[in-house]
Formats: C-alpha cells, structure tokens, sequence
C-alpha cells in the first residue's frame, strides 16, 4: 500500500471520528443534557466502573438529574430523578418504548426474539398479549395461587426439617420461585421431586442465571464501538454465546419433552407451553405465527427475570429484618394476629397486612432488582426539560438513583417500612409504575410483564419466612455484622449469600400443610 493511500485512509478515519465525537449541541442548536467531558473514542465508559447505578448516581450530583454520557459512538441520557424519568417513560413513552442494538438480545435472547429485547411493533404486542392473558392477568394468578401456595409450602417444610448445617437462603428460594413458575408454565418442577431435597441441576441453574444476569449488566465496549465488536476485547460476547448454548439445550429438551409427554399445571388449567404450542398454528392479527424459537426465548424470559429477582429480593427483605429486630418483631406480631399460628399464610392474607406489604416495598425502593433499567431508545429526536434528546440515543433510568433520591425520601439509605404507613412521608406510594418515586418494574409501555406475579411472590414468601421461622445467621455472627454489599448485575444481587439457621415457631401441624 502507497504512503498516499495510507495517509488517505488515515485521514477519513479521523475525520469520521472527529465528526461521531463532536458534541451535539453544535450540530442542533439545542443543548444537550450536561454531563462528564468523554474521553477520546471510549467516551464515558471509564467514569461507570464496577457499580454504574452508583458511579450514575454520584454523577448526578454533580451534572443534575437529567445527564448525557456519551458511551464510544452512543449517546446515552440518563434520568436520575422522579420527574425526570416521569418525562421520558409517561410524557414521552411511546418515543422510547424500543430497544437499542446490544449483545445481550443478540448472542443470549435469541437475537431479539424475546418479549424483553423484542422491538417495539407487532411482535412484541402479541407475545405481551400471550404471556398477560395466559400467566399474569388476574384470572390466570389466581387459577395458579395454589399452585404457589404448594410451592411456598414445599420449601417450608425443607427448612423446618434442615439439619444443623446453616442453609444458603436464596439458593433455596430460586428453587421454589423457578418450581413454582414451571409448575404453571409446562405442568412439573424443574428441580426436585417436591420432598425438599437438594436436586444438584438447582445449583447448576442457579449458576447460569447468575451468569446471564452479570454478563447482561457488563458495558460491553462493542456496542457502543461497532467497529470494535469483532475484537471482543472484554470476551463478553464469546461468553454470553456459550452461556446461550446451554440455555438452548436446556429449554430445547424442556419443549420437545413437552411435545412428547405433554402436562398440565393442576386442575383443570392448560400449562402456558401447552397454550404456547398450540399457538404455533394460530396466525395472529398480521399474519405471523409463534415460533419455536419464540416460545424458548419467551422461556427464557420466564426462566430468568421471572425467578431471579423474585428469590433476590426475598433474600434482601430478610436480611433486613434480621438486622431490625423491631421491624421484625412488628410483622411477627400482624402476622401472627392475622394467620394465627396453626397454619401457613395464604395469598389471601396478604391484603390483610399492610406492614408486611410496607416491609417488602421498602425492600423495593432500598433493594431495587433492576438497579440500572433495561436500556430504551429515542424513535425520533425530543426536548426534555429543554434539552435536546438526539434520535437513536439510549435511555437508561437509574432506579437505585431516583428510590435514594434524599429530595425525596428522608434518610434515604435507612430500612424504614414506616414511610409507607399512614403517617410516613409515602403512605400511598405503590410499586407498579405509578409513583415514579419507587419503580422496581419500570413504568410505562415496557413495565417489567410479571410485575403483578413478581409482587405477589415476593410478599408470599417473605411474609411465610417471617411467620414460619426465627432466624439465627451462621457461625454466631451478629446481625449488626452482617455483609450488605451488592454484586453488580443486570440484577441486585447479595455480594455473600444469606446464611442462617431457621427455627420453627409455628404449631407442628403447619408445616405438614400439602403441596
């Protein structure tokens, strides 16, 4: 190669970069949000570190709720604030209610094939429709509560029964949540034969879920630099394609069994991959037909955001307790005057106890699932508070940021289920997207589909763990020592697992309750 065709290719490649780097402002007249000055080429993925959702978080303290960052070639807004994130994900929803391009949906969720990642059009309305008529309406929760129910009982009993040995908590609560899901969505557990006893495939499980979770939460630098994707400078991608492999085997043998020995969730109630398969011949509105590899990917969701955060969020809410005996010793007693002590607590008892439900929303608010929100794009360029919002930008909503936001909780760090009760500073707040002050599931169109199962899940099983046991953590360690810090992902994990001896407190009776 010439010198002169060197210099040549040399030079448009740093026009090209010089022209992709140059702030916006210049382009629009409008000015962008304020934020961070980039650094060359990688922008402002130096400035997120191992935590974004606090690295975001501190940001905003100094730039304002409303900030750009400017990630490689990507423009990335972040609201950091109730009202803020209130603009984009109500006034402006439908403007962001699609996906920007990411390794994620491309390498693990069937390259875009799922209800999370799907772009927003058709396809993604009919998937949301099957999953919410067949497994999150109302009718469809409660035809499943017993289901639940058993579930939550099954795990009782393993832990009345545990040895002396301290138990891992939130391994043992992923195990009921994916049972308990896969009862309803193919008709068996997953795990297990139902006595309680370790099944070594939970742990394997677990594991991958772990993994899918901290992959997805990683800044990989090949989406925000396309023209780097190809190197996989962090292995990201070649993980996450491994990682798909073995979620693939897995749902693929769980569906063709399915075709095979066919099953069914209890009663007289049709399991969702039963209805999903039988979809398969049924053109929806424009013609399409759900695919095999839909009804996986649609799996997958279900496998993982609908199991994961459930389990973790329980796992926070105890551990919270145990270090508040106060807090505790109050749902002890509204449990125990509400269910009494001879037999376990039913979903229907749940409305009937509003500090419990206090409890588990400010485990919501403190221990957000989904710190950092599923990633959003603009449709087509908007103003936000004056600012401009360029076409194809990606919207992250820091929820962790908003639900500590000290404009608008007191003593934000603190555990204090007071605040929602009659008398504290959010009596009425709730959780479903309505109070942009607390938004563990999102709000707007992409609102997390399983929020309404997610809920009730986590109130049932935090609410049984309180009433059924007394805890004691492992190797005589003080609540007041107990580790609270969190492992980045996708999702909010416990930095050290909970470990702790349960001691039954109820008559023996309830725990021999049938599944």
């Amino acid at each position: 190669m010439s010198p002169l065709v060197l210099y040549s290719i040399l030079s448009a490649v740093l026009v090209y970069l010089l022209l992709k780097l140059r702030p916006l402002r210049h382009r629009h007249g409008r000015p962008l949000p304020p934020g961070p000055k980039p650094w060359p080429l990688l922008g402002n993925l130096p400035h997120l570190g191992p935590m974004p959702h606090r690295s975001t978080a501190a940001l905003a303290k100094t730039y304002g709720p409303l900030m750009h960052l400017r990630l490689g070639f990507v423009d990335v807004v972040v609201a950091a604030s109730a009202s803020v994130a209130a603009q984009f994900l109500k006034t402006h929803d439908a403007n962001f209610s699609s996906r920007p391009p990411n390794s994620g949906a491309k390498h693990i969720a069937y390259n875009y094939q799922d209800l999370v990642f799907a772009p927003y059009g058709a396809r993604w309305r009919m998937l949301r429709k099957i999953t919410f008529t067949h497994l999150f309406s109302g009718k469809a929760l409660e035809d499943y509560r017993q289901v639940r129910q058993g579930e939550v009982a099954i795990l009782t009993r393993a832990l009345a029964t545990a040895g002396p040995s301290p138990v891992n908590l939130g391994q043992l609560l992923n195990v009921c949540t994916t049972n308990a899901l896969s009862r309803v969505m193919m008709g068996r557990r997953v795990f297990g034969d139902g006595s309680g006893s370790a099944d070594p495939k939970a742990d394997e499980f677990k594991s991958m879920v772990v993994e899918l979770m901290a992959l997805a939460g990683v800044f990989n630098i090949g989406d925000f630099i396309p023209s780097l994707e190809w190197l996989d400078l962090q292995g990201v991608a070649a993980k996450m394609k491994k990682l798909h492999k073995k979620f693939d085997t897995f749902l693929g043998n769980i569906v063709e069994e399915h075709k095979i020995n066919g099953g069914a969730a209890g009663g007289n109630h049709t399991d969702l991959l039963s209805t999903l398969i039988s979809l398969k011949d049924v053109a929806d509105d424009d013609g399409g037909k759900l695919t095999d590899t839909e009804i996986k990917a649609l799996l997958l969701n279900m496998f993982t955001a609908g199991t994961d955060t459930s389990s973790s969020t329980t796992e926070w809410a105890i551990a919270e307790l145990i270090r508040h005996p106060q807090a505790l010793t109050r749902v002890k007693q509204e449990l125990d005057t509400v269910v009494g002590r001879d037999r376990l607590v039913s979903e229907l008892d749940l409305p009937q106890l509003p500090y419990l439900q206090a409890v588990v929303k400010e485990t919501f608010r403190l221990h957000p699932s989904t710190p950092l929100s599923l990633p959003r794009m603009a449709t087509e360029s908007c103003e936000i508070n004056g600012y401009h919002i360029p076409k194809g930008a990606t919207l992250l909503v820091n929820v962790w940021a908003i639900s500590h936001d000290p404009e608008a909780w007191s003593e934000p760090m603190e555990f204090r289920p007071e605040r929602f009760l009659p008398g504290g500073e959010k009596p009425n707040a709730d959780v479903k997207g309505n109070d942009f002050e607390v938004i563990p599931f999102g709000a707007g169109r992409r609102i997390c589909a399983g929020m309404s199962l997610g809920l009730r899940m986590v109130q049932l099983l935090t609410a049984t763990l309180v009433h059924a046991f007394d805890w004691d953590l492992a190797n005589g360690l003080i609540p007041e020592k107990l580790n609270m810090e969190e492992a980045y992902g996708l999702t909010l994990q416990r930095a050290v697992p909970l470990m702790v001896h349960p001691k039954t407190r109820l008559f023996p009776e309830a725990y021999k309750a049938s599944s």
